[in-house]
C-alpha cells in the first residue's frame, strides 16, 4: 500500500503505519480511503495477524480528516444519487470493516487527530494518547459547514452520551488528551515514546475486538431519544441551536438529525443515516460556501498567494508605528510578539508610553492564565520602544501610519517619517477610508507607498487589507504581504478607492441600520434581525462600537471632498444631532445608540426615540425576511460593485475580506459566495425590486446584468484558474 506500511513481529502484533507520502500530514484522500479497506481486510484475513497498533509516521500529528479539496468539488455529485452515496459511504464501509474485522486493533494516537483522523481511531476498538497538551483531538466539520461522515455523530454519542457530545459535534469543540480521558473517548494517556508499545500492550493482554455498540447489554450512556432523560436534551438542544444559529447553518441540524435519528437503529443502519445527511450538508449552497472560503482560500491567502513574483523575500526586523493609540498599539504588540523590533511613536513621551501600556496589559494577561511564560513576556515588551522622536525611525524597513484619520495630519507625519528612511524601506498609511493616492501626494517616494490597513482590536482579528495606490510599486506589495504574513495575518489585495474594499462595504451594513431606522423600524427589531442574518451584532450595535464620531468625521471629510457630489442621506442628520448635540460617541465613552453602565448589561438610550420616532413597532415572518434581506443583499451588491469598478478582482479575497474583516454571515461563504449560491439572474431580480422599494443603493451594477444574462458566476468569471486561463 502507498499510503500504510505494515509490520508483523513474532508477537503476531501488526504496527500499522500511517504515511501518506509528499505531505506533510496525513490527511483522508481518496487513495487513503480505499487503502483503509484493503488494511482492514488484510487484518481480518492474514493468519499470521493477532492484531493490529495503527499510529502516524508523520511528526505533525494523527491525522488532519479529510482533504477538504477534494470534498469541496462536488461538480455532478448529484447526477447519480446512488453513486453519490457509495461514494460517500466509503469512509464509513471502511472503518466499520476496520471495527468488525474480528482482531483487536488500538489506535496510538502521537499527535492531532481531527475530523476523519479522530474517527479513524474510535473506529478502533482501543485508544492511546500522548501525554502532551498541544495535542487536539476534535470534529470540526461544523465549522466549515459540514457534519462528521465517517461514524463521528453515532461513535461519540454511544462513548459519552448526547449532552457530552453536543459541544464536540456542534461546536467543533476541541479536547486535549487529559479531558479525552476523563471523557472515556480515550483509555490511556501515556509518555510520548510510550504510546505503540502501551498500545500493543492492551492487544496482547485485554485485546477485545468487539466495539461497545456491537454488544447486546449496551446502552447509551444518558439514555436514548425516546427515554425520558434522553428526550429532553434534544428538547432542550434544538431550542439552544435555533437561538445560536437562527436556522443559518444546515449542518448543525443535520448533526442533530442524524444524532436522533442514529440512536434509535442499530449501528449499521445509523452509519448510512449519517452518510445520507452528510451529503445532503455537503451539497448546501452553505457548505459549499463554508468549505471554499473558511478553508481553501483561507489557506492559498494565508500562504501568500496574492504576492508579485519576482521579488526577493523581505524579511522585516524594524518597524516604525506613528501613533500610539488604540491602533498604534495593537500594531506594536503583534509586531512584538512575531519579533520585530518596534518603534512607538507619538507627539510626547507620555503618550507613548502609554501606547506601550496596552501591550504590557495584555502580556499580564497572558502570563496570569499560564499562555505566556514571564520570561517571554519581558522579552516582547523589551522590543516595543516608545517615543516622541522622529530620529528613532532611522534603520526601519517598514514604517505603519496609524494616526488620527485627518488628511493634513497623516501627511504632516509622513514628511517627518520619510526624511529618515531608507530608499529600500515600505511606507504604509493605516487607513480605514482615505484613498491611498491622495495620501500618497504628501510623499517623496509614492512608488514605496501603500495602504495597511488593520482591523480593531488588532490582537484579535486576523485580517490585513492592503491598497495599492496609482503609483504603488509591485516591489511595495510584495514587501507588505512579506511583513503581514511574519505577524501571522490574512493579507488580502484591494486597488484605490474611498473606503477601499472592506470599510465601503461594511459601512452598508451600518447604513443600512441607520436607513431602516429612518424608515421608522423599532431599534430592538433592527438589531435583532441583525444578528438573525448571522453578522455578530446588529447593525446599531455595530455602529457603536465602531465609533458614531469617527463616522461622523469620516462623513465630514468625504463631503468635503466630494462637494456637490455627495448625497445627504436621512440618517446623517441623526447622528450629526447625536454626536454634536448629545456627545454620544458610542461604546467607547459609554454612550451611542446604546447606554453601556460600567455594571449590568447595555440598555437603549431612551432619548433616540425623539431623534428616530418608531413607527413600526412589530414585523411579521414576511417583514423579518425583508429585512434581512436589506441588510444582507446590500453588502454584497457593494461588493459587486467592487468588483466592477476594479477595486476587487480576486473572489477569494473579496469572500475572506468580508468574513475576517467585518464578520459578514460566515453561513455565506462571503457575499460573492451568496450572489454565486443565489444566482447571478435571481440575485438581480431581488435587487431591481428592492432598487424601486428602497432606492438606488440597491441597484445592480452592469457587470452583474451581464454575468445574469450569460449565466456567469464570479468565481467562474474571475477565479484564479479563469485568470491563469486566460
Amino acid at each position: 500500500m502507498e499510503n500504510f506500511q505494515i509490520e508483523v513481529n513474532g508477537d503476531g502484533i501488526a504496527l500499522v503505519t500511517f504515511d501518506v507520502p509528499g505531505r506533510s500530514m496525513n490527511t483522508l484522500t481518496a487513495s487513503v480511503i480505499r487503502e483503509i479497506g484493503e488494511l482492514a481486510e488484510t487484518i481480518k484475513s492474514d493468519a499470521a495477524i493477532k492484531g493490529a497498533v495503527i499510529t502516524s509516521g508523520k511528526t505533525t500529528g494523527f491525522c488532519a480528516g479529510a482533504d477538504l479539496g477534494e470534498l469541496g468539488d462536488t461538480e455532478g455529485f448529484g447526477a447519480d444519487l446512488k453513486a453519490a452515496f457509495d461514494t460517500g459511504f466509503a469512509l464509513n464501509k471502511a472503518f466499520r470493516a476496520l471495527e468488525t474485522g474480528g482482531k483487536p486493533v488500538a489506535a496510538a494516537i502521537n499527535g492531532l487527530a481531527m475530523g476523519g483522523g479522530l474517527e479513524f481511531t474510535l473506529a478502533c476498538h482501543y485508544r492511546v494518547v500522548a501525554d502532551n497538551p498541544k495535542i487536539q483531538l476534535s470534529l470540526p466539520e461544523a465549522k466549515v459547514g459540514l457534519l462528521p461522515g465517517g461514524g463521528g455523530t453515532q461513535r461519540l454519542t454511544r462513548l459519552v452520551g448526547v449532552m457530552a457530545a453536543a459541544p464536540y459535534l456542534l461546536e467543533g469543540k476541541s479536547m486535549k488528551p487529559a479531558e479525552a480521558l476523563g471523557l472515556k473517548v480515550v483509555h490511556e494517556v501515556v509518555p510520548a515514546d510510550q504510546v505503540v508499545e502501551a498500545a500493543k500492550t492492551w492487544v496482547k493482554t485485554k485485546g477485545d475486538p468487539v466495539a461497545p455498540w456491537d454488544r447486546k447489554d449496551f446502552k447509551i450512556p444518558g439514555g436514548g431519544p425516546y427515554s425520558v432523560s434522553g428526550s429532553q436534551v434534544f428538547i432542550m438542544g434544538n431550542a439552544m441551536l435555533r437561538k445560536q444559529t437562527y436556522g443559518n447553518y444546515p449542518a448543525q441540524l443535520n448533526i442533530m438529525k442524524a444524532v436522533y435519528e442514529g440512536l434509535q437503529v442499530p449501528f449499521d443502519a445509523a452509519i448510512r443515516i449519517e452518510t445520507r445527511y452528510f451529503l445532503k450538508t455537503l451539497m448546501s449552497p452553505q457548505a459549499k460556501g463554508m468549505i471554499r472560503t473558511l478553508f481553501l482560500s483561507l489557506q492559498e491567502l494565508g500562504k501568500g498567494s496574492g504576492r508579485p513574483a519576482g521579488v526577493p523575500h523581505y524579511d522585516v526586523k524594524k518597524v516604525a508605528v506613528l501613533g500610539a493609540g488604540m491602533m498604534g498599539a495593537g500594531i506594536a504588540y503583534v509586531q512584538a510578539m512575531a519579533g520585530i523590533e518596534t518603534v512607538l511613536i507619538d507627539q510626547t513621551q507620555e503618550a507613548a508610553d502609554k501606547g506601550k501600556g496596552y501591550a504590557e496589559g495584555l502580556v499580564k494577561k497572558a502570563v496570569s492564565r499560564g499562555k505566556m511564560t514571564a520570561e517571554k513576556g519581558e522579552a516582547v515588551l523589551a522590543l516595543i520602544h516608545p517615543t516622541a522622536d522622529y530620529a528613532e525611525v532611522k534603520g526601519s524597513d517598514l514604517v505603519i501610519e496609524a494616526v488620527f484619520e485627518n488628511r493634513e495630519v497623516k501627511a504632516g507625519v509622513t514628511k517627518l517619517a520619510e526624511a529618515q528612511l531608507a530608499d529600500t524601506a515600505v511606507f504604509g498609511s493605516n487607513t480605514s477610508t482615505l484613498p491611498i493616492t491622495g495620501l500618497a501626494k504628501a510623499s517623496v517616494r509614492p512608488a514605496s507607498f501603500i495602504g495597511i490597513h488593520f482591523f480593531s482590536p488588532v490582537d484579535k482579528m486576523g485580517l490585513v487589507e492592503l491598497i495599492m495606490g496609482e503609483q504603488t510599486s509591485q516591489e511595495a506589495l510584495a514587501k507588505s504581504i512579506d511583513y503581514v504574513l511574519k505577524i501571522e495575518k490574512t493579507p488580502i489585495v484591494v486597488n484605490d478607492s474611498r473606503g477601499f474594499y472592506t470599510s465601503r462595504c461594511f459601512g452598508t451594513f451600518v447604513q443600512e441600520g441607520m436607513e431602516l431606522l429612518s424608515d421608522g423600524y423599532a431599534p430592538t427589531i433592527i438589531d435583532n434581525v441583525g444578528r438573525a442574518t448571522g453578522m455578530p451584532r446588529g447593525p446599531l450595535e455595530m455602529h457603536d462600537d465602531v465609533a458614531l464620531d469617527l463616522s461622523y468625521k469620516i462623513a465630514q471629510q468625504t463631503k468635503k471632498d466630494l462637494g456637490d457630489k455627495y448625497e445627504e442621506r436621512p440618517f446623517t442628520a441623526i447622528i450629526e444631532k447625536m454626536v454634536e448635540g448629545e456627545g454620544r460617541y458610542g461604546r467607547k465613552n459609554g454612550k451611542g445608540f446604546y447606554d453601556y453602565p460600567e455594571k449590568g448589561p447595555k440598555t437603549l438610550w431612551p432619548g433616540l426615540a425623539d431623534l428616530a420616532p418608531v413607527r413600526i413597532a412589530e414585523v411579521d415572518k414576511a417583514g423579518i425576511e425583508e429585512i434581512r434581506v436589506r441588510l444582507l443583499y446590500r453588502q454584497a451588491v457593494e461588493a459587486a460593485r467592487c468588483f466592477e469598478e476594479g477595486v476587487i478582482t480576486d473572489p477569494r479575497e473579496a469572500d475572506v475580506g468580508a468574513i475576517l474583516g467585518w464578520g459578514f454571515a460566515p453561513w455565506t461563504g462571503g457575499p460573492v459566495s451568496l450572489i454565486d449560491g443565489i444566482g447571478a439572474a435571481r440575485f438581480v431580480e431581488a435587487c431591481d425590486a428592492l432598487a424601486q422599494k428602497h432606492g438606488a443603493r440597491f441597484a445592480p451594477p452592469q457587470l452583474l446584468r451581464d454575468m445574469a444574462a450569460k449565466g456567469e458566476t464570479f468565481y467562474g468569471r474571475f477565479g484564479v484558474k479563469e485568470k491563469a486561463a486566460a
